[in-house]
């Protein structure tokens, strides 16, 4: 979607990012490597491109074989196992093969700014280890944080003084190259940066934890930030400079902010492994959703994901799409492509 706004449709980027799909996607914890997978294809000694017809290896799950497929990039895939070392590697390789004309290095929400002791912060090492490489690569990166606070760690008020000049605002016409992936596609922040995109407004719940993101004017804008003044603030980033494995790397996360955020994902998959399978009952559906809106009204909500809701009505992330599809076919009217519209007041159907 920045891509198609900063350089046009026809211009072709290589996108290299993280197989990290979360337990929606992928019930194996932490993110895949190469190894995870079958079909790749070599663009440098570390660094392997993702085609449509790659696979991951079972168990393992991705979206990006299908993005893959469906858009017209090429998807390269960032690999922590061997610490920011590692993806420094990849990095210059890249810049070496490719030569591009521009780096971009991209954050959705903005967490990647953060010092690390935030409370509100759950996810910092992907982001810190990226910051780590990208700062050590001999080749000019820009730093852009795109929906500053969309993705419910630092509140846009605490990004503020730190966003520098605008670059872009998204709008409606910008989403169109990827409406399609949005309504498959179970990132959360780039739903809701989209969702703003095309005017939603409001108080989005986000995430199982539920957490309050407000759609705002600001929310669909992007800034360029000073890359080492991030370096300078992010405590992790710092840290992980010279790590090479990512059992590392979780140790300064677990140092510096209390948690390895591959921890969190390691409980959350025993007790998954342990609930007994849910059946999508049409009826008990929507009245569990009905209770779900009058509590999520209280706490001053307008829009949720189908991600947040399949983890409020405990279900699976197998039942994601099922869910969807039954909400958007009952109640056609509150679908804010891609988010859900809280209602208000609970529905006459059930």
């Amino acid at each position: 979607m920045l891509h198609v706004a900063l350089y046009g449709a026809e211009d072709r980027a290589v996108i290299l990012t993280y197989a990290w799909d979360r337990l929606l996607i992928d019930p194996i914890p932490g993110p895949r490597g190469a190894s995870d997978f079958t079909g790749l294809k070599r663009m440098t000694p570390a660094v392997w491109a993702v085609p449509a017809k790659a696979r991951p290896i079972a168990p393992a799950g991705s979206t990006l074989p299908r993005l893959a497929t469906e858009l017209p990039h090429t998807f390269a895939l960032i690999d922590p196992h061997q610490g920011a070392e590692g993806v420094t590697r990849q990095l210059e390789e890249l810049v070496e093969h490719l030569a591009p004309q521009s780096i971009d290095l991209l954050d959705v929400g903005g967490d990647i700014l953060a010092r690390g002791d935030e409370p509100t912060l759950k996810s910092p090492l992907a982001d810190a280890l990226t910051l780590a490489a990208c700062c050590q690569v001999n080749a000019p990166v820009r730093l852009l944080v795109a929906g500053p606070g969309l993705d419910g760690e630092l509140p846009p008020e605490a990004l503020r003084g730190m966003l520098g000049p605008l670059v872009h605002t998204f709008t409606a016409k910008d989403v169109e190259p990827i409406s399609t992936v949005l309504e498959w596609h179970p990132s959360e922040a780039t739903g809701v940066l989209a969702a703003t995109a095309r005017g939603v407004r409001g108080t989005c719940e986000i995430r199982d934890a539920g957490l309050p993101v407000p759609l705002t004017d600001e929310s669909p804008t992007v800034h360029e930030v000073d890359l080492d003044e991030a370096v300078s603030r992010n405590q992790l980033a710092q840290a992980i400079m010279a790590t090479e494995t990512l059992e590392e790397v979780e140790a300064h996360s677990r140092e510096i902010c209390g948690y390895s955020e591959i921890d969190y994902e390691r409980n959350k998959a025993l007790w998954l492994k342990d609930q007994p399978p849910t059946k999508l009952d049409p009826k008990a559906t929507l009245a569990q959703l009905d209770q779900f809106e009058a509590e999520a009204r209280t706490r001053g909500a307008t829009h949720t994901t189908f991600r947040r809701i399949t983890e409020a009505l405990n279900l699976n992330g197998t039942q994601r799409d099922d869910l969807r599809q039954l909400l958007i076919n009952s109640r056609p009217e509150r679908y804010d492509a891609p988010l859900w519209r809280v209602s208000a007041e609970v529905s006459a159907e059930s």
